[in-house]
């Protein structure tokens, strides 16, 4: 009977890794928002309770592990292999990471706006290219997101390059200009809560802080999406916009990028 019941919990807690590791993952994969529900809901809920740590530590933790200090690339690859083999993260990711990259290449910006930092991915991304005499400001609500942002900037060596923000983002944007001395943006980046991408689009162009030639660049107009966003600056004569398809970060479900050109 023993012998019986130790073979039951054993295939039954197979059973569950096997759901868990593989056949969820593998389901959810060309799903958005499935794959948003299992892996930023249910997932991470379920290892912050075993592991006694958040999602951003553990991602950190990689980082210090597996990465070289002062080494941005490697960086870079240490969050993406800990988000592909071990535990999805909401990164740009590497796909869309590389379209990121081709843009801030294309621009070559000295002053850049980050709406959005969560943990540094995309900050170092975008950093790691940037010419000498550039600056990057990047705003993040959440106050221990910023915390780990800071140590995984660190490990990049790019504190010289990066000013990491706290607080909301329609109250910082105001205050650019007398606090930080910017005039304009050559570069925005949006990757924050997806409901402030109008609001914040509109309020840098009420303060002034977009040019002529100003490149917005938005993450997740598909998933979760942005319509909002989206009907703006597809109509709006302020803008030449443009959509580069990709998929959801480290998933098969359809999302992409906007890159919007404010002409003034």
């Amino acid at each position: 009977m023993w012998l019986t019941l130790f073979y039951s919990c054993t295939g039954g807690a197979a059973l569950l890794y096997a759901l868990y590791r593989w056949l969820i993952p593998t389901a959810v994969q060309y799903h958005g928002g499935l794959a948003l529900l299992w892996h930023d809901m249910i997932v991470e809920r379920m290892l912050d309770t075993l592991t006694q740590s958040t999602r951003p530590q553990r991602l950190l933790h990689a980082v210090q592990k597996n990465a070289t200090r002062g080494d941005p690339r490697s960086v870079v690859k240490a969050i993406d292999n800990f988000c592909r083999q071990k535990e999805w993260a909401m990164n740009v990711g590497d796909e869309k990471g590389c379209i990121l990259d081709s843009v801030v290449s294309e621009v070559n910006p000295v002053t850049v706006l980050e709406l959005g930092t969560y943990c540094g991915y995309s900050t170092v991304r975008i950093a790691s290219l940037l010419p000498p005499r550039a600056k990057i400001i990047t705003l993040e609500f959440n106050p221990d997101y910023a915390k780990i942002a800071r140590q995984v900037i660190a490990w990049a060596g790019l504190e010289d390059k990066i000013q990491v923000v706290e607080g909301p983002s329609g109250e910082w944007i105001p205050k650019m200009k007398e606090q930080f001395g910017v005039k304009t943006f050559d570069l925005v980046f949006l990757d924050h809560w997806k409901d402030r991408y109008l609001p914040d689009t509109k309020l840098l162009e009420d303060c002034g802080l977009l040019r002529k030639g100003t490149i917005l660049l938005a993450d997740n107009v598909i998933c979760p999406g942005t319509p909002d966003y989206l009907e703006y600056v597809r109509n709006s004569p302020r803008y030449k916009s443009q959509y580069f398809k990709s998929h959801l970060e480290y998933t098969k479900a359809e999302d992409g990028l906007e890159k919007s050109v404010f002409l003034g």
